[in-house]
């Protein structure tokens, strides 16, 4: 049946957390329409939501007890990276990208050691 044009089109990225019996996330999987053609494993995720109400940001960080912490210090620092190009795509400074990309690489050099 065709959408009327009261209709939007919707699309859902799902979550699942399966914990252990002490509450820590044992298993992470996600399936994203369009995006992900079948549920996905992984073993960290990161979501920001921005609370208009309170001008501030909701922020939910899991990661999996088999999540080795070099990984994750590497999935925080892609974070910051891609939340550059995100920054500058969206606002156009290029400023506040830069710097946030300089961090990226001294944090990179911190974990080299």
């Amino acid at each position: 049946m065709p959408k009327t044009t009261n209709e939007q089109e919707k699309a859902e990225i799902k979550f699942e957390v399966i914990l252990d019996n002490t509450r820590a996330p044992e298993s992470i999987h996600w399936h994203a329409e369009g995006i992900s053609g079948s549920i996905e494993e992984t073993k960290a995720i990161g979501i920001s939501v921005w609370d208009h109400h309170q001008k501030n940001t909701l922020q939910i960080d899991l990661w999996t007890k088999h999540m080795p912490i070099g990984e994750l210090k590497k999935f925080y620092i892609d974070t910051i990276g891609g939340l550059s190009e995100s920054l500058f795509n969206a606002t156009g400074d290029e400023y506040m990208a830069q710097e946030m990309s300089a961090l990226c690489s001294r944090l990179v050099e911190h974990i080299k050691k």
